[in-house]
């Protein structure tokens, strides 16, 4: 603020910040609206309506003026929230029930759903017409439709069509009337318009040129940069983008929008065209920008702060930056109130507001003592949006990324010319393939060199570190932050003081912490991953090598814990059955990794879920196989026996889960029982077989549900029960039912949820297990166990740090 009077400065601080009140209670209103009834949403509306004009009479400045503006937005709000809610209660759609035909009109492009099995999409979409044998109703219903890959993954935004569904009820926080599965080929009525046809050939035309140019992973990352077209982004290479802190550049943000407006204005203001022609024209590019990126929650909201200042610009007034975020942010959630939901615009609006706030005054500083412009800019911007964000980011991933600025600041530089180069590659596309391509091909350099950064930096050791997830975690780190910034910013020697601490810590603590770390134990046997809501076993068999027994529902859970472990190669993965919280993290798993089989138990020939494992296997230069019981197999120490499934019991019409495989894995004496999805009929089959389950450690069947054979846990005679089960999962897993079985079978019981990675480690005669913890610091052995056993374990081991067997230097843990 150099040459500007304080006064003066303050002044202009009260004005700018006028609406901030407003947009935050139409942002806290939004989120509480879903569960108030609408007769209360519609007095609410009523008194702030009344409030604020009985405020508004006269000339109201100062406070009064800032209550009445909060007051009229919380009015409208309200009004608009009662207003859904009154027409999603009278709404006949979610109470339709069995298989009905709609007709509908699609809003959004259809985005896959992960997992190995039979492709899906989810789409959003208004309902315009409700068939129910001879009745039918018009209807004008939001609603969220999953549909087969076939015959939906390419319908473009506007395109009328009719279907056959299923439809059930939706959580009114979710925005939607109900939730539809979609059965079937869709019917199509007529054509998208022209304006979604001409922006749906850009954007293949684009992806379509780089997957002729480039080579994966930049083949994906290109068009998902430019058009946020994400379709063939590697998830992977998402996961490794959202460690380093990047994640914003995988899909169109307000930065792109920056870049389109700079590139159209520049031109005409060199040429001195009068502004409301540069408005116009600005205008017109950002419309169709935004046509061409689909107006996603960030796009929307940069669309708009681009809208008013090119408002600013036409009018000839100087731009207010945060008054014009703060209307933004009202009419948005006007307009759209899942936005307040969504963790994108979230994070856009924080990074804006800290951009326009805090970064030119620190650029202004650091020009001062001498930095050039270009480096003081990038510096200041990126460093005020990764602190404003960074609570957020902490709260929802539980997580805080310690390489984002610097992996930022290295990355900025490539994507303007990525951006413009893409864009000029899209729409050279239709018209002339060769130009497009060699637009694409001088794109895929800046689009490589992110690549590199974001890897580097997601594979440094403690590149992200855990923290408390949610509200707590958010506001802790907040507390913490403005605590510090607050003591730097009134006592400036501390300044080379965190300096000091900061280079100490890079140069002396980071290094410590990786001989110290303690994870994993030494003499590990097994790892059970703490993947969520599914399964992921490790039995480690050499250095840098292990056995995984299946990979959890998603690919960046099993992927950070194969990393941790140090695993980069996989002589054998097994997977129990093909349903999602079992390989649905395939991907992560063998990314970047050495596979040799890739195995299942019979499958049923009903499930049409094995081309995708084979075609999956296949891109991993993996052999596929089919285990069958009395099959033994050596991988290192590590001795696999398989129990189960029968092949005879793999018909059409067996349960999934019933044909999971069951191995006994026996490591240097100790015995390993893995069962998969087992339900208590399956188990009782297998009793009745007469199959030896024996084992000292057991992992509950299907994460601990009440669909169990206390006859059968007991038959393994396990003394430590392992249950790999999410947090907070909507399933109630693991019951307390379950929970006493095993209590009363004498088993110790350690819950993933609750312990994060739990490890086995040791021989037959000594051993203990060791439970990471859910913050990623290594617990006592003998913690979190959730019932105690009748008889104890043998003497713990002692974790002797960092001496796992098969750890290899330089590895991401404790993450």
């Amino acid at each position: 603020m150099s040459g500007v009077p304080v006064a003066a400065d303050r002044r202009w601080m009260w004005t700018d910040l006028r609406l901030v009140p407003a947009a935050a209670g139409a942002w806290a209103l939004t989120l509480a609206a879903p569960s108030v009834s609408w007769q209360v949403l519609a007095v609410l509306a009523g008194a702030a309506a009344a409030a604020a004009g009985a405020l508004t009479r006269g000339r109201p400045a100062g406070a009064a003026l800032v209550v009445s503006a909060v007051l009229a937005v919380l009015s409208l709000t309200a009004a608009g929230a009662a207003a859904r809610s009154w027409d999603r209660a009278g709404s006949p759609l979610p109470g339709a029930g069995g298989t009905v035909m709609l007709e509908l009109e699609t809003d959004s492009d259809p985005r896959r759903v992960a997992g190995v099995g039979p492709p899906r999409v989810v789409v959003e979409a208004t309902v315009t017409r409700l068939s129910d044998g001879a009745d039918a109703v018009v209807l004008d219903d939001r609603v969220v439709v999953f549909a087969p890959a076939e015959g939906w993954a390419g319908l473009l935004p506007g395109q009328a069509l009719r279907t056959r569904a299923a439809v059930g009820p939706a959580d009114p926080a979710d925005g939607v009337a109900a939730r539809v599965s979609a059965r079937g080929l869709p019917e199509l009525l007529g054509r998208p318009p022209w304006v979604q046809r001409a922006a749906g050939d850009l954007r293949a035309a684009l992806a379509s040129s780089a997957a002729r140019t480039l080579d994966q992973p930049a083949a994906g990352l290109l068009p998902g940069l430019v058009v946020g077209d994400t379709t063939e982004l590697d998830p992977v290479l998402a996961e490794e983008f959202r460690r380093a802190g990047l994640s914003h550049l995988t899909a169109v943000s307000g930065a792109n929008v920056a870049i389109v407006l700079a590139g159209v204005l520049a031109p005409l203001r060199r040429r001195a065209v009068d502004r409301r022609a540069q408005a116009v024209v600005a205008g017109l590019a950002l419309a169709g920008f935004v046509l061409l990126a689909r107006p996603t929650a960030s796009v929307l909201r940069a669309a708009a702060m681009g809208a008013v200042s090119l408002l600013a610009l036409a009018s000839g007034r100087s731009r207010v930056a945060v008054p014009a975020l703060s209307a933004t942010v009202v009419v948005l959630l006007l307009v759209d109130p899942r936005l307040a939901r969504d963790a994108g615009f979230a994070l856009s609006v924080a990074a804006t507001a800290a951009i326009v706030l805090l970064a030119p005054g620190w650029s202004r500083r650091l020009r001062t003592h001498g930095w050039p412009r270009l480096l003081a800019d990038a510096v200041a911007v990126s460093s005020a949006a990764g602190l404003a964000t960074a609570p957020l980011i902490a709260g929802l991933s539980g997580e805080v990324s310690l390489v984002s600025l610097p992996a930022n600041l290295l990355a900025a530089p490539a994507v303007p010319p990525a951006t413009v180069l893409g864009l000029l590659a899209a729409g050279a596309g239709p018209l002339a393939a060769p130009l497009a391509d060699c637009l694409t091909w001088l794109a895929g350099w800046p689009v490589r060199w992110l690549v590199l950064v974001a890897r580097t930096a997601a594979g440094l050791p403690d590149a992200a570190t855990g923290w408390p997830a949610g509200s707590t975690g958010a506001l802790v780190l907040t507390g913490l932050l403005a605590i510090g910034a607050l003591a730097l910013w009134r006592w400036p020697r501390l300044r080379a003081l965190a300096l000091a601490l900061v280079v100490g810590a890079v140069l002396l603590g980071w290094p410590l912490r990786q001989v110290t770390r303690g994870w994993p134990p030494a003499g590990a046997v097994l790892v059970a991953c703490d993947v969520g809501q599914g399964d992921a076993l490790v039995v480690p068999t050499g250095p840098g090598e292990a056995v995984l027994v299946d990979a959890g529902p998603e690919v960046a859970p099993i992927d950070r814990c194969l990393d941790r472990l140090g695993i980069d190669r996989l002589p054998v993965v097994l997977l129990s059955h093909l349903d999602a919280d079992h390989v649905g993290g395939l991907a992560g798993a063998l990314a970047g990794r050495e596979v040799g089989v890739v195995a299942t138990g019979m499958l049923s020939p009903a499930d049409d879920r094995g081309a995708a494992l084979s075609r999956a296997a296949r891109e991993a230069g993996a052999r596929q196989e089919v285990l069958v019981p009395g099959e033994r197999r050596r991988i290192g120490p590590a001795t696999v026996e398989v129990l189960a499934p029968a092949p005879e019991i793999a018909t059409a019409s067996a349960d999934p889960n019933d044909l999971s495989l069951v191995l006994r894995v026996t490591v240097r004496g100790l015995r390993v029982l893995l069962t998969g999805d087992l339900s208590a009929q399956a188990e009782q089959r297998l009793m009745r077989r007469g199959v030896d389950l024996r084992a000292d450690v057991l992992k509950v069947p299907h994460h601990g549900s009440a669909d169990n054979d206390p006859d059968f846990l007991a038959a393994s005679g396990a003394r430590v029960a392992l249950v790999s089960v999410g947090a907070d999962n909507t399933y109630g897993h693991p019951t307390r039912r379950l929970l006493g079985w095993l209590s009363r079978a004498g088993m110790r019981v350690y819950r993933t949820d609750r312990s994060g990675d739990v490890a086995v480690a040791g021989t037959a005669g000594e051993w203990a297990v060791v439970p990471r913890g859910a913050d990623g610091s290594t617990a006592a052995p003998s913690a979190e166990a959730s019932e105690p056993s009748s008889q104890p374990l043998p003497a713990p081991m002692p974790a002797r740090p960092g001496a796992g067997p098969w750890r290899r230097p330089g590895t991401v843990g404790g993450s």
